[in-house]
């Protein structure tokens, strides 16, 4: 512990960069998800024969092996830290869109028939109220998204990328355990900090719904 924590000391400049580095990796990734995840989830809301192609490509991805993934993005992509940006999208797309397609397969019928009632257009019904409705769902699958981004993120140096997975990987090339805890421990705690941040933010979304 207490060459952990001497360690913390002494490079704690470099492990608050490296830190960025996993945020903004992370926050681009599941970004980019979110814009093209809830959009391919409204689509496969209201049509099921698209819903089951676009699901099952997203389980896909989802079960293949990480380091195999990103092995093929480098390939096309190169070494880099944008190869890791495209691998946590393609990661984040399952839970986005899984997420919003159920929250808004599970709008109330009667609420939807009353909107029609007053005369909305199926754009004000998507819009005005399937969309608020299914919010709490679309937050659970940004949450599940963000935590599983942020543990594949530390495996970015394998394919030249950065953040807090440098750490994790030199100390374990060097047999440095300070370093290693150094990298692990802050990630984990970055995914339980995100995991709890999310959660209130969807609680409240399901007191308002």
């Amino acid at each position: 512990m207490s060459l952990f924590l001497s360690y913390i000391r002494e490079n704690w400049a470099d492990l608050f960069v490296f830190l960025g580095q996993h945020i903004a990796m992370v926050a681009i990734g599941l970004a980019a998800a979110l814009i093209v995840g809830v959009p391919l989830g409204m689509i496969s809301a209201r049509s099921r024969r698209m819903s089951a192609v676009i699901l099952t490509v997203a389980n896909i991805i989802q079960v293949f092996p990480t380091l195999a993934l990103l092995v093929l993005l480098m390939i096309v992509f190169g070494l880099g830290s944008q190869t890791v940006v495209i691998g946590l999208f393609l990661y984040s797309l399952l839970p986005i869109i899984r997420n919003t397609y159920v929250g808004l397969t599970q709008v109330n019928p009667n609420v939807l028939e009353a909107g029609r009632g007053v005369g909305m257009s199926p754009l004000q019904m998507m819009v005005k109220v399937r969309l608020p409705l299914a919010l709490p769902f679309i937050l659970t699958g940004i949450r599940v998204a963000a935590v599983i981004a942020i543990g594949v993120a530390t495996i970015a140096p394998m394919v030249g990328g950065n953040g807090l997975g440098r750490e994790i990987y030199s100390g374990i090339n060097m047999d440095n355990p300070a370093r290693l805890y150094a990298g692990a421990i802050p990630a984990a705690l970055l995914a339980l900090l995100a995991d709890f941040l999310l959660g209130r933010l969807q609680r409240a979304g399901t007191l308002t719904k």
